[in-house]
């Protein structure tokens, strides 16, 4: 089935120091029925992202002034939208700085165009809802003072939402589902789509927690089982 009618609304921010690529990446993506926009480097971004609203941001890692790195921890701070990285770097350590920083993704280049197009994909399938779900057991969990909306996925802390990136937002929706039952790391990265080991996974439940608990380091709801995974405990 033809989904380029699904991409007409889609907006896309590709941001690189390389006019090349960066022409490369828009006409590519243009052509499989994206509408897209370019930034040269974070400060260009910046511009970008007061104007306009974007559903997915591509961005190089390796860029003069601010690194994407760098880039994605800050927009982190008041942004949940969904980031892929791109880098010439991969080595494990430099794809977990990425997804601890709040990246949903990591392409290491040179990549195939496909690959490229599948991620996107990916990505907003996790954040648009084009994906068909089963009818949740649980529709809405609470713990402590949250409350979790599995089908709106809309996470609320004493009635205020509570920002997550996609990854985070996939993680908390799959424990969600099963709440009081271990999940491993492997069904979490294949569930959840989070690209790398299980370091990956472990990573973005590290950064889930901070947004969970009290004291990150003795959590109350989301509990680490030895040799069986995670889950979510609820009450409280």
């Amino acid at each position: 089935m033809d989904n380029t009618d699904q991409r007409d609304d889609l907006h896309i921010l590709v941001v690189d120091d390389d006019a090349r690529l960066r022409e490369l990446l828009r006409r590519f993506l243009v052509e499989n029925g994206y509408h897209v926009s370019v930034a040269g480097d974070a400060l260009e971004a910046r511009a970008a992202l007061r104007n306009f609203a974007f559903d997915l941001m591509v961005l190089d890692v390796m860029m003069p002034g601010q690194d994407g790195v760098s880039f994605t921890g800050e927009l982190r701070e008041s942004s949940d939208l969904p980031v892929l990285l791109l880098t010439a770097r991969g080595e494990t350590e430099d794809r977990i700085s990425g997804l601890a920083a709040g990246a949903d993704d990591y392409l290491v280049k040179p990549f195939d165009p496909r690959e490229l197009l599948l991620r996107v994909a990916t990505i907003l399938r996790r954040t648009s809802s084009l994906d068909v779900v089963a009818e949740p057991v649980h529709p809405t969990v609470r713990f402590g003072r949250f409350t979790f909306d599995i089908e709106r996925q809309q996470l609320s802390h004493s009635g205020e939402p509570v920002h997550l990136t996609t990854a985070e937002l996939s993680l908390l929706s799959i424990l969600a589902r099963q709440p009081g039952s271990p999940v491993d790391r492997r069904d979490l990265s294949q569930q959840s789509r989070i690209s790398g080991s299980d370091r990956a996974v472990d990573t973005q439940i590290a950064r889930l927690r901070r947004k969970l608990e009290d004291d990150p380091r003795r959590p109350q709801y989301l509990l680490t089982m030895r040799g069986a995974g995670y889950v979510l405990r609820l009450g409280g």
